[in-house]
């Protein structure tokens, strides 16, 4: 079995724990260029992958070998299939005047081309729409107004053409702030609606 890991920020721990047969594993380079790892463990040792096409075997009685992977053999053997994996996500945030579910800060139109762009190249979107606020007002109101939020989103992306049912969306109120304050403290960044898209 060969198993390509795209390459992330994060650091994976991936047990072989089956009886491997010339497992392989290969760390992919990430499209934006961060550095990211992977952990390999078997019961006859661990090994780190922390470089682009940096591979691992598995033979049959556990022990791992590490090489790197020529990155145009990778893509010649298994550019069909990586060429059909999904998109990564990818994230959007857009700011929000105090108090208000409708009126965006000027910056913020700039992210909803952005989005709807990002949109248009995926063509069974999954979108996750999560409204948020900062600390002014009550939790009650808060909760109502990040929800008002996320559906105004929702509503901007309708009225451009994408699918109700491609959608759902979440209000959060105040309970993960961006930036963590007292009560009753505005915080522009906290004023915010996070647009998922898978």
């Amino acid at each position: 079995m060969e198993l390509f890991v795209p390459f992330t920020l994060a650091t994976w721990l991936i047990a072989l724990n089956h009886e491997p047969a010339n497992d392989r594993v290969v760390l992919l380079p990430s499209a934006d260029g961060r550095a990211g790892a992977v952990q390999l463990s078997t019961a006859k040792g661990e090994l780190l992958l922390a470089q682009p096409y940096a591979a691992a075997e598995a033979s049959s009685d556990g022990k791992l070998t590490g090489s790197t992977a020529d990155g145009a053999s990778v893509q010649a053997r298994y550019g069909d299939t990586l060429a059909a994996l999904p998109a990564r996500p990818v994230s959007f945030t857009v700011y929000y005047l105090s108090g208000s579910a409708e009126a965006l800060t000027a910056e913020s139109a700039g992210q909803l081309d952005a989005l709807k762009a990002e949109l248009l190249r995926r063509p069974v979107p999954e979108i996750v729409v999560v409204g948020h606020t900062d600390r002014v007002g009550s939790q009650a109101d808060n909760d109502v107004l990040s929800l008002a939020r996320a559906g105004m989103v929702r509503q901007r992306l309708l009225d451009s053409g994408v699918k109700a049912q491609s959608m759902e969306i979440a209000g959060r109120g105040e309970r993960e702030l961006a930036v963590d304050t007292a009560d009753e403290v505005a915080e522009s960044r906290n004023r915010r609606v996070e647009i998922i898209v898978r």
